[in-house]
């Protein structure tokens, strides 16, 4: 076996495990067995520490090892902050294993678009060979799949409720995206260059799907103007497919509803309706979104990819 330099005027770890094995079984020969070391390297390291230290640290005779005073106060006051630092090196090692696995993105249709394109460009281009997976999520218990751990990350919009999701952390926006009416295209309003939310007074919206963030629909349809006005959010879009539901209800001019720009390209092939921006609303932060307790070294690692994205134009000032 060779010599690991436990003849050095300086404590390490390992001479302070050896230390901690002894005064656990108070026999060499076990000390070493246990540690897969030779009884002469389990002397030369007790010797080092107590050269260290300045005093013995144990008493031995040829018939039994036993703990000094000093040796068993450095036993109390040592052994739990070294199991505590056991214990942050076999989490630490356990998190790098995690590097390598796959992350599991989910995104929303209207979130899926070029800002995401974007984040996983600069993510591969930092982290080659770490493997991604993404996948589609509805709209009805949006984050269910977050909690359910059958995703890691959603990108989604960065509006959580301190109540009902305190669960969940919001990470840094890669997009803001701007505020637009989707309507018929035959509606009065479309003939506008932009309209104001004081536009949707008394107009009929859509009602929040049961299972759909209170927070998040609130943030999307107001219930009111800024002047107190009413929005009337009446439309039942259902939980199957409420976008299909949404804009075919929107075309018959039976509803608009306040969305963001994603959907210019969504609805391109479209000529029954019509997108309005909409002035006075502010533009909504589009970013990951994970369960904090499940908080991991690949999660961290595209969050700090998503914070150092260089600005798109339609940022939030836009």
């Amino acid at each position: 076996m060779t010599d690991l330099g436990w003849e050095t005027p300086t404590m390490d770890l390992r001479q302070l495990e050896v230390f901690l094995t002894l005064a656990d079984e108070l026999h060499f020969g076990r000390t070493a067995d246990r540690l897969h070391l030779t009884q002469p390297q389990v002397s030369r390291a007790v010797a080092a520490l107590e050269r260290h230290i300045g005093a013995p640290l144990f008493e031995r005779t040829s018939r039994r090892v036993r703990l000094t005073p000093l040796g068993r106060r450095l036993r109390t006051d040592a052994e739990p902050a070294y199991r505590l630092l056991q214990d942050a090196l076999r989490d630490t090692r356990a998190e790098a294993r995690q590097v390598s696995g796959t992350l599991r993105i989910g995104f929303l249709l209207p979130t899926g678009g070029e800002a995401l394109s974007r984040l996983i460009r600069a993510y591969e281009a930092r982290h080659p060979g770490r493997r991604l997976s993404l996948s589609n999520v509805p709209y009805a218990d949006l984050y269910e799949p977050l909690r359910g751990n059958e995703i890691d990350v959603l990108i989604s919009y960065l509006v959580l409720d301190p109540d009902e999701e305190s669960d969940l952390t919001a990470g840094p926006a890669i997009h803001h995206a701007a505020r637009v009416l989707v309507a018929a295209a035959a509606d009065p309003l479309a003939a506008k260059d932009s309209i104001s939310v004081e536009d949707l007074a008394g107009r009929r919206t859509t009602a929040r799907p049961p299972r759909f963030p209170r927070a998040l629909f609130d943030h999307f349809v107001p219930p009111a103007t800024p002047s107190g006005r009413p929005i009337h959010r009446t439309y039942d879009l259902g939980d199957d497919d409420a976008y299909g539901v949404m804009t075919a209800a929107a075309a018959r001019g039976h509803l608009v509803h306040p969305s963001v720009d994603a959907f210019t390209s969504l609805l391109a092939h479209r000529h029954d309706l019509t997108l309005i921006p909409i002035h006075d609303l502010p533009a909504i932060p589009i970013g990951p979104i994970w369960v904090t307790a499940r908080e991991s070294t690949r999660i961290r690692a595209l969050a700090d990819v998503a914070a150092n994205l260089p600005a798109t134009p339609g940022g939030p000032d836009a």
